[in-house]
């Protein structure tokens, strides 16, 4: 079995500032027009006050941070290639507006070699340092192809 990949402790940060254009083009996307997210005189009348970025944007910026981790620690493997399977426990715990810079942190909290695993804690925050995101991301290192 080759050496793994990636290390526990090991990290990356992204940063972004969310913008309208990111909003608008996600929706168009996704088909995702809610008002949340699209109707700024709609969304004055929540408790938000403003229009909000979609979760699911915020957990792209979740696979981001995973890929600059491979392309940072991991490298093109000439064995393996890493694909995800899945992210664990997300959640959304506050909003992310437009203008907001947003942070990822992901960091290798746990490897798996027997099973070509690894996995990671991931946390979201915005340019206040309020955690406006957090959940659990596994890479599967799988063999390639003969």
């Amino acid at each position: 079995m080759s050496p793994f990949h990636v290390k526990i402790g090991q990290q990356v940060e992204f940063a972004k500032t969310v913008s309208e254009s990111d909003i608008y083009t996600f929706a168009g996307i996704t088909g995702d027009f809610h008002t949340n997210h699209v109707n700024e005189q709609v969304a004055s009348r929540s408790k938000y006050k403003h229009r909000i970025a979609h979760g699911a944007l915020i957990l792209s910026f979740m696979a981001t941070a995973s890929t600059r981790m491979i392309e940072t620690h991991a490298g093109v493997s000439e064995t393996e290639t890493p694909v995800s399977l899945g992210y664990d426990r997300v959640r959304f715990v506050g909003p992310v507006f437009i203008g907001d810079t947003v942070n990822v942190q992901y960091k290798i909290t746990e490897i798996e070699p027997q099973r070509r695993r690894s996995k990671s804690k991931i946390a979201v925050t915005n340019q206040h340092g309020e955690l406006v995101a957090t959940g659990e991301h596994i890479l599967k290192w799988v063999p390639n192809g003969q």
